[in-house]
């Protein structure tokens, strides 16, 4: 699989909808409230954007978070961000997400939004996600799965499902594209995907509760969607089109006294720019 450059260009009308990226970026945020409740604060925490794009939705992350970067392999996007959308507390980096260049255990949060798909690795892409988050820290994990319907970057019927070869050619003949770079996974995909964390399950409460996290644009209490929505998830949810996940990173085993001697503790802050450099 090879690199997907220039997203940002192709699919301008997603990544610069200034409304629509504030209206995911609120759900981000609800999950994440709901998860840590308020001890400790999120204001005392850094988080990592992994796939910031134009940035549009991590200013909303730097307005509760101590610290956020965003990072994206669009340079273009990148430009726009650092140009439009950056803070005293907010910064971009044009970065590899399968080769973060951040120290290990760096980061309270990490955002993984519909990403793991673009990659030309999803596997490298979660254990960089994981070495980078430290013990007790949770990713944001929205994952559309490969058996949805509807594909939702192309807006094509079964585009995720059929062979690549297949998809090329769909997209060709109806002249959305060239190539068709996303990977998407199954439920048993992505739980591979995942082994390494704990996950903590939202896709069913924001099903059954969408005002209580900021979902009542895509599905409102009490109308038949939500309904049709509420039995898929809860009867046949390897079916459901997306899942979200928080997957936390298992805390530390407690260790020895004879081993702590030689045990080297990581105490950068993200903000610094010693945070930049493998381990």
């Amino acid at each position: 699989m090879a690199y997907q450059y220039g997203f940002s260009d192709a699919h301008a009308d997603s990544v610069f909808d200034e409304k629509g990226r504030g209206l995911k970026a609120r759900k981000v945020l609800a999950v994440l409230e709901h998860h840590f409740g308020g001890a400790p604060p999120l204001e005392r925490m850094s988080l990592l954007d992994i796939g910031c794009s134009t940035g549009l939705m991590t200013t909303h992350y730097g307005a509760r978070f101590r610290c956020v970067i965003g990072t994206d392999i669009d340079l273009p996007a990148v430009r726009h961000a650092v140009n439009n959308a950056a803070g005293a507390n907010l910064g971009y980096s044009l970065q590899d997400g399968m080769r973060l260049a951040f120290r290990a255990e760096t980061f309270e949060v990490v955002v993984c939004n519909h990403v793991y798909e673009h990659v030309p690795d999803s596997r490298l892409l979660l254990e960089e996600i994981r070495r980078v988050l430290k013990p007790g820290g949770v990713c944001y994990f929205a994952a559309g799965n490969r058996l949805a319907v509807m594909e939702p970057h192309y807006k094509l019927p079964f585009l995720s499902v059929v062979p690549k070869s297949m998809a090329h050619l769909y997209l060709r003949l109806l002249g959305r594209g060239e190539h068709y770079y996303e990977t998407h996974l199954t439920i048993f995909g992505l739980r591979r995907l995942v082994a390494g964390f704990q996950v903590i399950d939202y896709t069913a409460r924001l099903v059954d509760s969408p005002e209580a996290f900021c979902a009542d644009d895509m599905v409102r209490s009490g109308t038949w969607k939500q309904r049709a929505a509420s039995l898929c998830v809860h009867l046949a949810y390897g079916l459901f089109p997306t899942y979200i996940w928080l997957l936390e990173k298992p805390r530390r085993v407690p260790i020895g006294r004879s081993q702590r001697l030689f045990r080297v503790e990581t105490s950068v802050s993200a903000c610094s720019t010693s945070s930049v450099g493998r381990r």
